[in-house]
Parts: C-alpha cells; structure tokens; sequence
C-alpha cells in the first residue's frame, strides 16, 4: 500500500487556502493541482505557498483529467457547485472531500454517496467542528453521564459577515451548531421548527433569511434552541447542555479554555430549592488545528480505503436532510416538520461512504 497520495484542491477563496495549506504540510499529501476561475487566487497562492512549477494551476475542472495518477479531490466551492463537481470526481475515480454542505439537496447527497460506494471511493464531507478537540471532549462528558438528566441545549452563532449570496444564515450556520449537538447526544432529531426575518437580500420567502430561529427536537423528547445572524457586531459562538447536575459549555471565542464544565444543581428544603455542589472546572484538551485533523483523517481513509465515522458523507447526507426539514419549516412560518425516522445514534452502514 502506497504512504502518499496525490490530491488536486478546488476552490482557493477563504476555506481553500486552508485547505490547501493543510495538504501542502502533510507528508502523505503531493498537492498536484489547483483550481480557481479566478487567475488572481491561483497566482496568488502560487506565491503565498512558494508552489512549485510543476503544480498545474488552473481555472478549468476539466484541465484535472490530464493530470495523471490523480487520487483525490478536496472542493472548497459554492454549494451550488458541489453537485456537479463531486459526481464528476467520483465517476473519474478521484476521492472527495468537500466543504459542507455535501449538496443543497438530500435525494442528490443519497446519490452521491451510494455513487463513490459503487466506485469504493471515499466521499467525506469537511465538517470541521467534528474534530474540534472541544466537541470530542464534550461528547465524552455527555455521553459519560456527566450533566445527569439531559434538559435542554442551546447554542448562538452570530457575526457581522460574511454575508452570503449563495445560500441563507439557515444553510450558512447552522450545519455547525446541529452537528455537534448530534454528536455530543449520539441522536438525530426527529422534529424540527425555524422561523427567520430577512433585511438585506429579497423579502419574505423569496429572500435570503439573515436571522434564523431554530428548535430541534429529539427522539426523547430533548430540545435544542439554536440562534443565527450574519448581521449582528456581537460575535457569538457558544453552545451549552443543560443537565440535571450542571451544565456543559463550548464557547469558542475562549480561546485559551473554549470548554466549561459548570457543576451545580438543587437541594430542596420545604418549598425553596438551594444552589449547591457548585464549582467551574476548564477542561483541558488535546491540542491539534480542526481542520488539519480533517485533511489527516481524509488521508488515512484513502489511504486505508476505510470511511470516516466522524463525518462521511452518510453523516452530510443526514444533516443536510434536516436543514432541508428546517427549510420547509421556514417557509411555512415555523410549521413543525417531522422527519423520517433514524438510529438512535449515528452510525454506519457496512459500506458507507
């Protein structure tokens, strides 16, 4: 079995360059090509990564198909694209990474992944917060029954910019905040509610929501209530499950102690109910870059021609499924919408992509 592989990076905007820089610092990864429509972000990087001359820049996917003994593909694209390109990949035999979402469509996600099975190919989606060493942690708490009795969660996600053209804050943001409470409960909801205001692009259902209001709830009934806004100066990323015995936060913006383990819970002396056990404990993670564990891992499954369980494309194929559900429930006013039903935790299938 071959140590390295060779992979072209599609798309070097704002997500790419990381993408791309990750790779370039891999030593199983020779970055053959990469491609951009705009000549500029290829010359630009050029220079910025000192690229070799024999590193094919292009503006044109199709220019990929000359370049021989191609492996993989890391997209990096609007979501729109992602259809087209991945199934193009897949069909020329290359493994796929793609940004998130996986499509803008469930039924074309399911194809895409039975696709690269067909082809035992590796279709991964870069859901970055995956492999935050935060999220692993904080799902080890949670599911080490560490809160007690599950109660409620919550999460915002606000920012002022950027502000996309492509999609809505819904499709934009919340893929993030969804992932993590799914893992952290090893569950997917079973309901799902949205309501949302638009200013800036369009008007009502025809616009680009810029404010998203979402509850997510659960096979046992437990509610998540997440929070959007791309137009909002206070940046927020923070997201917390309350319990019976404390509360779990991941506040991203602590840098230095992103993860808060907040014990506390209630005495009850006649009618009144006591704060006690209270105490804050940071807890201490691994170290690692996200996204650099995420080109690691990618590696490793081609490489081991083994799919990924944090974030195959089965798992984008799930999320992407529930922001559709959560579209729904935007367009219709907050209609609950109810979606089919799922294992209780996210696994996968023999086979899956």
């Amino acid at each position: 079995m071959t140590n390295q592989i060779k992979i072209a990076v599609i798309g070097v905007g704002r997500w790419g360059v990381h993408l791309l820089r990750n790779f370039l610092a891999n030593p199983q990864v020779d970055v053959v090509a990469v491609v951009d429509p705009h000549p500029e972000r290829l010359a630009a990087v050029k220079h910025q990564f000192n690229l070799d001359e024999d590193v094919v820049l292009t503006t044109q996917w199709e220019d990929l198909k000359k370049v021989p003994g191609l492996t993989g593909v890391a997209i990096a694209t609007p979501a729109t694209t992602h259809y087209a390109l991945i199934k193009d990949a897949l069909q020329q035999g290359y493994h796929v990474l793609a940004e998130k979402p996986l499509t803008l469509d469930p039924a074309e996600c399911r194809e895409l992944c039975q696709l690269a099975e067909q082809h035992h190919l590796i279709l991964m989606v870069d859901h970055t917060y995956l492999f935050h060493p935060a999220v692993e942690q904080g799902k080890t708490v949670v599911q080490g029954g560490k809160l007690g009795d599950l109660r409620y969660g919550y999460a915002t996600r606000t920012h002022l910019g950027p502000v996309r053209q492509d999609v809505d804050a819904l499709w934009d943001l919340a893929i993030h905040d969804i992932a993590i409470f799914n893992a952290w409960l090893g569950k997917i909801p079973v309901k799902v509610q949205a309501t949302g205001t638009v200013w800036l692009q369009g008007c009502g259902e025809q616009g680009l929501a810029d404010l998203v209001w979402i509850t997510l709830t659960y096979p046992d009934g437990f509610q998540a209530y997440i929070h959007l806004c791309w137009l909002n100066p206070d940046k927020q990323r923070r997201l917390g499950i309350v319990g019976s015995l404390g509360s779990l936060i991941f506040d991203e913006m602590l840098q230095l102690s992103p993860l808060t383990l907040l014990h506390g819970e209630f005495e009850q002396e006649g009618n009144q109910f006591i704060p006690v056990n209270q105490r804050q404990v940071v807890l201490e993670l691994e170290p690692g870059e996200p996204l650099g564990r995420v080109c690691s891992t990618f590696v490793v499954s081609v490489l081991s021609n083994t799919p990924s369980e944090v974030s195959s494309g089965w798992v984008g194929t799930q999320l992407v499924e529930i922001l559709a559900a959560l579209t729904v429930s935007l367009q219709q006013g907050g209609k609950p919408v109810f979606l089919a039903t799922y294992p209780s935790s996210v696994t996968l299938r023999e086979g899956d992509c």
